[in-house]
């Protein structure tokens, strides 16, 4: 992960090839939701050495690991490709968590929200690709964390404690309140 300690020399490259518009992607979503680490492990990448994980923290050399290869980019270099797309997101102010109990205090669907685009994030990086983005919270040194895959249950997580949610959250919870809401429920 970025800024981990390696015992082989990492190398500082401009490009990371077939990788460059996933940087480009974690780095814009990165920046437009505050988090303060986007990370994708890629599957399906053109190598044929398995998946590739690709780590961009704020203010941190952007490192991809391909089989045993890690590679360095300074973050914020010039890509001579574009982002795969981009994501609905917007920046929060930090949760208050409590990692004990698994509660959370956030803005109104604050927590959906970033669900939602972290699954988008996942699903716009393609395959079987995993999206995580960790934010920080009111507690210094605590993140709040979000892990995607495609449909498979989105997973949350305070510190080093983890919650799968229900298969279909947030999406299903949605479409409950609304049913509810027109049925009076």
């Amino acid at each position: 992960m970025a800024g981990e300690h390696h015992d082989e020399p990492i190398d500082l490259v401009a490009s990371a090839g077939a990788l460059d518009p996933v940087i480009a992607t974690l780095r814009e979503f990165l920046h437009h939701s505050g988090a303060v680490r986007a990370v994708a492990v890629v599957d399906g990448t053109d190598e044929g050495d398995g998946p590739a994980l690709v780590d961009v923290g704020r203010l941190l050399p952007i490192e991809v690991q391909h089989g045993t290869r890690v590679v360095h980019l300074p973050h914020a270099i010039e890509l001579d490709a574009p982002p795969l797309g981009l994501v609905d997101v917007r920046q929060l102010p930090p949760f208050e968590v409590d990692p004990a109990s698994g509660e959370v205090a956030a803005t109104i669907g604050g927590v959906e929200h970033l669900a939602r685009a972290t699954r988008d994030l996942a699903r716009l990086i393609g395959g079987r690709s995993v999206a995580m983005a960790q934010f920080d919270t009111t507690t210094p040194d605590l993140r709040f964390g979000v892990a995607a895959r495609g449909d498979d249950p989105i997973v949350l997580t305070i510190g080093e404690e983890e919650f799968e949610m229900e298969p279909g959250w947030p999406d299903a919870a949605a479409s409950e309140a609304v049913e509810e809401g027109e049925h009076g429920g």
